[in-house]
């Protein structure tokens, strides 16, 4: 029995309608911050209160004879591990995370990390799109099978609570669940972007990134610039002069971890190039008069996407300038976020850049990058045929139009410890985060319709797998 696209619309509406958007607005007051922002989690509490609130979920809505079960390791964040018996002779891994960024500030008026706002089909606050909502999309997709008595094969759901902190926690998991898991025909991800509403978007790579503090001293304390600019360099100098080793202030070329484009990947980035056209760039919340790096669009979709790049993400030693005196300070630390395109070793990044950083420091200056960690980047398989078509299928039927294939520039770590583990899988990666959504910034928010419509393609894909 085929599924019915009018019956599966319907079925994933109400779902949406009746349930999952009051429990995701209900998700998105908890302040579960990953464990990289909030240390003292377990002390919290507020982790476990949201794996008890999917979990309720879960079993409320469980699919015949699933079985919905809080995993638990000493001194790791709990893990919600979900198995839904099939009729076919294949398995299907579903993953997801419910862990969250941290606050950050610029939210606009009336909106707020742990304030849920629904507006204009959009429902703001942290972590709806980013992606408490994969846990609710990918249960519902199998309930819409039952709902029409269209068999499937065996479906495991993995929800984790360590994704933004880079998946540590998660191997360990992989490891002890790994007989129950089995060998995954297909591995279905709905934590990825996409680029626009109006079509399903495939991810066919995710970069890699290396986080760490670069710290500069000279001074044992600080001193009156007055007295000693001129003779000591300042911190900042310094620094300055340190991460002109890493990049071109100018362009922002790196010089380290570049790797030759597979050629496939700069033909769909040209094809991405001509879906969006500038919303490549102008989704972003630029100020008036604000230019792109370059206005060659599938160059700047393969610098996001391909290429290495460093951003400066936080900084200590600087003091608040209505407080700041005449003063020259003794240290600047900044903590650096290098994107790593997909094939570069990020434990053979954070040792060269600890080299880079720490040699021959300009005026003998005390010079650390430490506390780094890193996660690699990942690279899909060639999609095979079948796949491909089930992937076209659902789009021009869910969305009305093509899907579109393109590598995205953030990481999530496990698709490539997955890709290690079951080099035979294939991947459907996709998500809903796309322009203005601002995952990890202000004015989050999870494009409701676009999360309904990637329901029903789930569902079309398990169905016809």
């Amino acid at each position: 029995m085929s599924l019915n696209p009018t019956k599966t619309e319907a079925f994933v509406e109400k779902e949406w309608s009746d349930s999952i958007v009051d429990t995701l607005t209900e998700y998105i007051k908890i302040p579960n911050k990953s464990p990289m922002f909030d240390p003292d989690w377990a002390e919290h509490g507020y982790m476990d209160k949201v794996v008890a609130m999917f979990e309720e979920w879960a079993k409320a809505h469980a699919a015949p004879d699933m079985t919905v079960e809080v995993v638990r390791l000493e001194g790791r964040t709990p893990l919600i591990y979900m198995e839904v018996p099939g009729d076919a002779d294949h398995t299907v891994l579903l993953y997801g995370h419910l862990d969250k960024q941290p606050e950050m500030t610029g939210w606009s008026e009336g909106l707020g990390p742990w304030t849920p706002v629904l507006k204009d089909d959009r429902l703001y606050g942290r972590g709806g799109a980013d992606d408490g909502y994969a846990m609710f999309a990918s249960l519902t997709a199998i309930n819409a099978l039952h709902d029409q008595g269209v068999s499937h094969g065996r479906c495991v759901i993995i929800i984790e609570a360590c994704e933004e902190s880079g998946s540590s926690d998660l191997p360990y998991y992989i490891d002890a669940l790994q007989d129950r898991i089995g060998v995954p025909k297909l591995v279905v991800c709905l934590d990825s972007g996409c680029g626009n509403y109006d079509q399903l978007w495939c991810t066919t790579s995710l970069r890699g990134v290396v986080t760490g503090n670069l710290t500069v001293e000279l001074l044992r304390e600080g001193v009156h610039s007055g007295d000693g600019s001129g003779i000591i360099a300042s911190s900042f100098r310094v620094l300055r002069q340190l991460l002109a080793r890493l990049d071109d202030m100018h362009s922002g070329d790196m010089y380290q971890f570049n790797v030759d484009i597979p050629e496939q990947r700069i033909e769909q980035a040209r094809v991405v190039a001509e879906v969006l056209g500038d919303e490549v760039w102008d989704k972003f919340p630029l100020h008036e008069g604000v230019e792109p790096n370059t206005r060659d669009n599938t160059e700047l979709i393969l610098n996001r996407t391909w290429r290495p790049a460093l951003s400066i993400t936080g900084g200590a030693g600087l003091t608040e300038p209505q407080n700041a005196g005449n003063v020259l300070r003794p240290y600047t630390t900044v903590k650096l976020s290098v994107r790593l395109p997909p094939p570069v070793d990020c434990n053979d990044a954070i040792a060269e850049l600890k080299s880079v950083l720490e040699s021959d420091p300009p005026y003998g200056a005390k010079v650390t990058f430490d506390h780094a960690e890193g996660g690699n980047g990942w690279a899909a398989p060639p999609v095979a045929d079948w796949l491909e078509k089930l992937l076209q299928d659902a789009s021009t039927t869910y969305f009305g139009k093509d899907p579109v294939y393109m590598g995205e520039g953030g990481s999530i770590p496990f698709m490539g410890m997955l890709g290690e583990k079951f080099p035979e899988a294939q991947f459907m990666i996709t998500g809903v985060l796309g322009p203005m959504s601002n995952a990890h910034g202000p004015n989050e928010f999870l494009d409701i319709p676009t999360a309904k419509r990637l329901t029903c393609c789930v569902a079309h894909v398990l169905a016809n797998l």
